[in-house]
């Protein structure tokens, strides 16, 4: 029977931008797509084989089961891996079989209702299936939390109090009863055909070792084979090259992908500067990035399976570059931007290790403190790590150190909190999924432009998720509705206020970094000239620029607010302001009389006459000068505090405390994309990493009162933490990922006391408070396809024009979210930002809901607004897990707060949102924290990433000198004694001249991809107005600096042209989405005619090479060129083979090798 294999075009997504959209599997509406996870999904194509192909593993399927020549639906293959091998990215599948397993005293029966086990046949166990053997290895997904039924007794802890509401408002507060039930005991069900199942992620090749041979993958293994260090100047080149695309193709893949990793496609990393600064020189910066771009591009094509060293060696474009390769994959891999997540990797544990110390040292270990994402990120991706990195680690007379968890709570997630519902007859949502509501984070703000949770939620969990819409209605506080244009013109002169108060924030030093070559790495083109210097020589003979941006330079300003988020929109503009008087008046507001055009707002006073200026302060300094050039009514200032209520949500404080000069000094570093909200509950993301590949060792219940660390090395490397219930535990390293307030309660003991510069950062950076009210009901009686709605709230004085008189009422009930389309039930969530969210932890329940009510009752005056059927308030700062939400840069930061509070004292690590300075006070940046901290403790065990010497390989000229015709041909004599890999490269130098040749009399071969017209009507809009945008942008940049020279970068250019087109008026937007159809349309023509354009450059191309050999006859001996023709798949008579491989693989940095 024949084997399918399936490239990896076949389940890309679906005809749109590559790194802007879900695949296609994720949105299906077939139940069986919509699982909660990709890993709990019933697999429908029967596994017949695994083969080992040309170093990496593909799949074959019983072809009696594709009836009509079908192939299987994605729906059917949607969680399965997309492999990339050495040939061709392959697609593998396996059949679903049902076993129960055995978790803490029992056995999960089927038809327990277990939400996260939609099929009701257990939990899966996974495994890897070869025919003839057992299973040889397994993951789970533990149950859901057991907290349906109703509430318990509460405890002290319990960050919430749940109400059932039946009119007489008895406040039962449940016990945070998450039972997680991590002791798996997996048991295969008897009665399955199968005894396991391909294990959704299951890599290709082991990261340190060579394929299984075939008749290993048919029979089981009796013995350990021997395991062989990777030597990637031993790899071949090319590998991971698709030779369907064109370098410029492979390159616009390739670029998007850092983007999409938080990367510089065009420039190095302060790291990967720091690494590599005294090694490499600035012609090889482009080759390094080249081959760093294309690693991640098969990361983020698929990140079901973990990159390994053979496809890494395989995007370098000739031999000469493998070192590059090396390092690019060891600084990707070690830092977290590859094989994060819940991605599987080779266990090489099994496989015999040379030992090379005399006496191997005892397993270390290493205790993660908090479960929260931050905690369980860290834990995975040290897991990972080792795994991977097992042969070294073996080398140094290591076992891989053990990991465990601690958690205080009985529940994992820590501020991620997804509660479930007592009625959970779903509406709206997947049958699988539960009816939860968030009460901690609960929005991912934006999937693009690097954010890791997107790879994930929508490529590793493949979670459904709504997809957010700032469609909001605001409410004034009698309950009408707000007039529109009322209600821009207070958003633009809010925004005015904001940004003439972000004059005074501190300037941020830019990090020094060296670019590549932009124009070659746009082309996929690496460079040919000969090295230079290093990159340090040339920096030392050069004087040094100032990194900071100067007061009349453009930068980052705020452009807007995110209603969804309460951030700031950062765009390109000039700390320069025009006066505002002229500014209000184009906000379409009437100034007041006799007020001069040119007066100007002086907030100096506040902003240097204060010893810490605060945020709130300039602002309502703002206000206040405003109200004399404008008549400024109550409802505009209470909608001018709307707006301060949604800052506060963002930062989880009053303005009054945030600081002025750092309250945004996370800017700049935003997501991009829609925002979104988890179907089903947050949490689940947290479960997924805790679960998969294998369950991680998880104890909760394990509250920590005493941390003893080596803080200088004096203790030998020996830490011991201290639990509440009174059991110490040994550790060799310790990560504390606890939040910020229980570092500044003081109540957890450190032994020795931190250092003065650790609790500098701890005191000084502030640790706010959100509360919200869950309110559920019966049936909705407000529009379910508004996401949110908002409430304008009344001052203590009524109608007040008195800035102060806001201050305490605005964040009640300023905002409303609708969760129907997430909780699967009719859920409001009422947020409490600012003082109110402080006055909350001391109201009582049902005055709180008493409160909403009446006012939610003023809203919708034509509706029946009854009670809710169940509540649930949450009080984050008195619980004593968290003592708070999120931090802010507080009144007394200092610039690198949060860069010191991620620092290691000795044996002690951090992590945690608030040691995450580039994206604080988010789930994702708690992550990222959690990927930096398993970095740290990685190269603590293995040392520094080793820099191989050389790290490029010379390269040798060619002599193509015109020849006689009698001559022989000097490539003959250049033979005797020409080592293997001297002959590599000068065949590869050949080569690239050849097709420089091709490309430059017919160009690049057409591709698909290359022939298409733009779809995008942003991209087009882009194109049209570039010019004139960059135009714009130069005179404004010389106006202000009175450098004539004076030019914008591009990343100025693109978010000056996003600003455009968000102003944009329909008719033009119009304009853009029609041209957009016709461009369809014109690459659906241009599509049929591909096979007939690419043969006829195929011939082409032939002809070219051939006169190319015969006015050059000395280059190539008759040997060699045989072997090129026969490489090439051309014979004798000139017939053409249809598929390439061999010496046009190893070509340079241009080589296609498909037909050329």
């Amino acid at each position: 029977m024949a084997a399918l294999r399936r490239p990896i075009k076949d389940i890309e997504l679906d005809k749109g931008n590559l790194f802007n959209r879900i695949p296609k599997p994720l949105q299906t509406d077939d139940p069986t797509g919509n699982m909660v996870s990709w890993f709990t999904s019933p697999f429908k194509s029967p596994l017949k084989a695994r083969s080992a192909t040309g170093g990496a593993f593909s799949q074959q399927y019983n072809d009696s089961i594709f009836e009509n020549n079908s192939r299987p639906s994605l729906s059917d293959t949607a969680r399965q891996p997309i492999v990339a091998t050495s040939n061709v990215h392959k697609f593998q599948s396996g059949e679903y079989s049902a076993p129960s397993i055995e978790i803490g005293e029992g056995p999960l029966e089927s038809g327990n209702n277990d939400p996260m086990n939609p099929t009701g046949t257990g939990i899966a166990t996974y495994a890897l299936w070869n025919e003839g053997s057992s299973a040889a290895a397994q993951g789970a997904e533990n149950s859901d939390e057991t907290s349906r039924m109703g509430s318990t007794a509460s405890k002290s802890s319990a960050p919430s109090s749940h109400t059932s509401l039946d009119h007489s408002f008895v406040k039962i507060e449940p016990e945070d009863n998450e039972n997680l039930l991590h002791t798996l005991k997996p048991r295969v069900a008897t009665s399955s055909p199968l005894s396991s199942q391909l294990s959704p992620a299951k890599s290709t090749t082991p990261s340190d070792f060579g394929p299984p041979k075939p008749e290993e993958l048919a029979k089981p293994v009796k013995s350990s084979p021997q395991a062989k260090r990777i030597q990637f100047t031993e790899l071949r080149p090319r590998t991971s090259i698709p030779h369907t695309l064109s370098p410029s193709e492979l390159a616009h893949q390739s670029i998007h992908a850092a983007y999409s990793s938080r990367l510089n496609p065009f420039a190095l990393h302060p790291d990967e500067l720091r690494l590599l600064r005294n090694h490499i020189c600035q012609l090889h910066v482009t080759a390094y990035l080249n081959i760093r771009n294309r690693i991640l591009r098969l990361w983020v094509r698929n990140p079901l399976v973990g990159v390994t060293p053979e496809e890494a060696a395989g995007c370098a474009a000739s031999s000469r570059w493998l070192s590059l390769a090396e390092v690019a994959y060891e600084w990707l891999l070690r830092n977290g931007y590859i094989n994060f997540g819940c991605v599987e990797v080779p266990d090489t544990s099994h496989l015999k290790v040379r030992r090379y110390k005399l006496k191997r040292s005892k397993r270390k270990t290493i205790v993660v403190i908090g479960a929260g994402m931050a905690g369980l990120g860290c834990a995975r991706q040290l897991e990972s790590l080792f795994r991977q990195y097992y042969y070294r680690l073996s080398f140094l007379g290591e076992e891989p150190p053990r990991i465990i968890v601690l958690e205080g709570r009985n529940r994992i997630g820590g501020r991620v909190y997804s509660h479930p519902l007592k009625n959970q007859d779903s509406i709206g949502i997947p049958e699988h999924a539960r009816c939860t509501t968030e009460l901690g984070a609960h929005i991912i703000t934006g999937f693009d432009h690097g954010n890791p949770l997107n790879m994930i939620i929508r490529g590793q969990l493949a979670l459904n998720y709504h997809a957010l819409k700032d469609n909001s209605t605001l409410y004034d506080s009698d309950g009408r509705l707000v007039d529109k244009r009322q209600d821009s013109m207070v958003e633009k002169l809010y925004n005015d206020i904001l940004d003439r108060a972000s004059i005074y924030r501190h300037r941020p030093v830019v990090p020094i970094s060296i670019q590549g070559d932009k124009t070659l790495i746009e082309a996929g083109r690496d460079p040919l000239g000969e090295p230079g210097a290093s990159i340090s020589a040339t920096e030392s003979s050069q004087p040094a620029e100032s990194t900071r941006a100067g007061s009349d330079q453009l930068e980052n300003v705020p452009g807007g607010m995110d209603k969804l988020t309460g951030k700031a929109h950062m765009v390109t503009g000039s700390r320069k302001k025009a006066a505002p008087a002229l500014a209000a008046e184009a906000m379409g507001w009437h100034l007041a009389s006799n007020v001069l055009a040119s007066r100007d707002l002086n907030l100096d006073a506040v902003a240097r006459g204060m010893e810490y200026p605060t945020l709130g302060a300039a602002m309502d300094e703002a206000v206040k000068q405003y109200q004399f050039l404008l008549d400024l009514s109550p409802q505009d200032m209470r909608l001018i505090n709307w707006h301060y209520a949604n800052m506060e949500y963002a930062n989880a404080v009053n303005l009054g405390k945030l600081s002025l000069s750092g309250w945004d000094q996370d800017s700049g570093n935003e997501f991009e994309g829609e925002h979104a909200q988890v179907i089903g509950g947050y949490q689940q993301v947290p479960r997924g990493i805790l679960q998969y590949p294998s369950p991680l060792d998880l104890r909760t219940h394990k509250s920590v009162k005493r941390i003893s660390y080596d803080a200088d090395g004096r203790r030998g490397g020996v830490a011991q933490i201290q639990c509440d219930d009174g059991q110490v535990i040994d550790a060799d390293r310790i990560v504390l990922t606890t939040p910020l307030g229980i570092l500044k309660e003081g109540n957890l003991v450190f032994d020795p006391p931190l250092p003065k510069w650790k609790v500098g950062p701890i005191n000084r950076l502030g640790f706010g408070t959100l509360n919200k009210i869950i309110l559920v009901y019966d049936r909705p009686f407000w529009d379910v396809d508004q996401d949110m709605f908002g409430l304008l709230r009344e001052s203590d004085m009524p109608n007040s024009l008195d800035q102060e008189d806001y201050v305490k009422n605005r964040g009640k009930f300023y905002l409303f979210w609708n969760c129907i389309k997430t909780s699967g039930r009719p859920v409001l969530i009422a947020l409490m930002a600012g003082e109110a969210a402080v006055q909350a932890e001391s109201t009582s329940d049902a005055d709180l809901v008493a409160g909403v009510t009446k006012e939610l009752r003023r809203m919708f005056k034509d509706s029946q607004v009854p009670l809710p059927s169940e509540t649930i308030v949450t009080r984050w700062g008195i619980d004593r897990f968290a003592r708070g939400t999120y931090s802010y840069v507080g009144a007394t930061s200092l610039p690198g707060d949060y860069e010191v509070m991620a620092k290691a004292v000795g044996n002690l690590h951090f992590a945690g949102e608030a040691t995450c300075g580039t994206h604080p006070a988010t789930v994702h940046g708690a992550y990222i924290s959690g990927l930096r901290a398993a970095s740290e403790i990685i190269e603590e065990l293995l040392g520094p990433i080793a820099i191989p010497t050389p790290l490029v390989q010379v390269s040798t000229k060619v002599d193509s000198s015109p020849q006689g015709a009698g001559q022989k041909r000097k490539a003959e004599q250049a033979l005797v004694g020409e080592t293997e890999a001297a002959k590599a490269l000068r065949l590869e130098k050949i080569e690239q001249e050849i097709l420089n040749t091709i490309f430059g009399e017919i160009g690049p071969q057409p591709t698909k991809a290359g022939s298409k017209k733009g779809s995008n009507p942003f991209l087009l809009f882009t194109t049209d107005k570039w010019e004139e945008c960059k135009e714009r942008i130069n005179e404004s940049r010389r106006a202000v600096t009175g450098n004539t020279n004076a030019k914008v970068n591009k990343n100025e250019i693109r978010s000056a042209l996003g600003q455009m087109w968000r102003e944009a008026s329909e008719e033009t937007k119009q304009k853009y989405r029609e041209k957009t159809s016709s461009n369809r349309i014109a690459n659906n023509e241009n599509a049929a005619t591909f096979e007939a354009r690419l043969a006829s450059w195929n011939e082409r191309a032939l002809e070219i090479r051939r006169k190319y050999l015969e006015e050059h006859p000395e280059v190539l001996s008759a040997e060699e060129e045989q072997s090129m023709w026969t490489a090439l798949g051309v014979f004798d008579n000139g017939r053409k083979a249809k598929m390439l491989s061999g010496y046009a693989e190893r070509a340079g940095p241009s080589v296609k090798t498909e037909s050329v």
